[in-house]
């Protein structure tokens, strides 16, 4: 019923949740990824969850032209205020910022840490998040990354597992290890376009008259640019398709 209206997003935020799991769709908007979910046959049930009253009852409207009310229960709620801890197998929060992201689970942090697995589809703080992931005790079992209508989606699947730890390195907390490592395609694509984005942004920055602000941009343009060189070099080592140049 659903499948038209789920993005490539989506789709692939999807894939990361295992089969048979009870879901907690955090934000869950129109609902339609529990709908799908269930209609597919991948999890028996959901729980569909939004802190707007607006969202929830669309989400209501459509679990209930689906057939799946006795499948999919809905709970106004910020966050996981209103999950009790073990009652989600997977906990999944997609589509908002990567702050967003972190105040959730430090404020639900029992319920969080309770689930099986989180899946996580973070808009914007990336590196702050990936940092917060591995210092609260979280491993990183899945990466994926899309591209979509010219935007770029990186998504990963997650577990607490009960030791804090620290990132490996800044670029992995840039990047994804999981994904550098293992040369995701999509991750490519978006470090070519991101060395042309500041390779042209240097350039323009030299043309300009060197201020101790333009001076200071430029230096931060540099360091992003070296770690997108770093970056590169993963596929470099591998097929050697990338050339260093500026």
């Amino acid at each position: 019923m659903m499948r038209g209206k789920i993005s490539k997003r989506l789709e692939a935020v999807m894939s990361l949740v295992s089969a048979g799991n009870v879901l907690a769709d955090i934000g869950t908007d129109h609902g339609y990824v529990p709908i799908t979910l269930v209609e597919q046959g991948r999890i028996p049930r959901a729980i569909a969850m939004d802190i707007n009253r607006g969202p929830l009852e669309r989400a209501k409207e459509n679990i209930a032209a689906g057939g799946m009310d006795a499948y999919i229960e809905t709970r106004l709620s910020d966050g996981v205020a209103a999950l009790r801890p073990g009652e989600a197998d997977t906990i999944l929060l997609a589509g908002m910022g990567g702050g967003l992201m972190i105040h959730i689970l430090k404020e639900g942090r029992e319920v969080c840490m309770s689930a099986k697995e989180l899946v996580l589809q973070p808009q914007s703080e990336l590196s702050v998040l990936r940092h917060f992931l591995a210092e609260s005790g979280y491993l990183t079992e899945q990466e994926d990354m899309v591209e979509e209508d010219g935007k770029y989606y990186p998504m990963m699947r997650v577990r607490y597992a009960s030791k804090e730890g620290r990132m490996e390195s800044a670029l992995f907390a840039l990047y994804g290890r999981g994904l550098l490592t293992g040369r995701h395609p999509v991750l490519y694509a978006f470090l070519r376009r991101e060395n042309e984005i500041y390779r042209e942004l240097f350039r323009n920055l030299e043309k300009q008259p060197q201020t101790e602000a333009i001076l200071q941009r430029r230096q931060e343009v540099e360091a992003a640019l070296e770690k997108n060189r770093e970056a590169l070099d993963y596929y470099e080592k591998e097929k050697g398709i990338w050339e260093k140049e500026w």
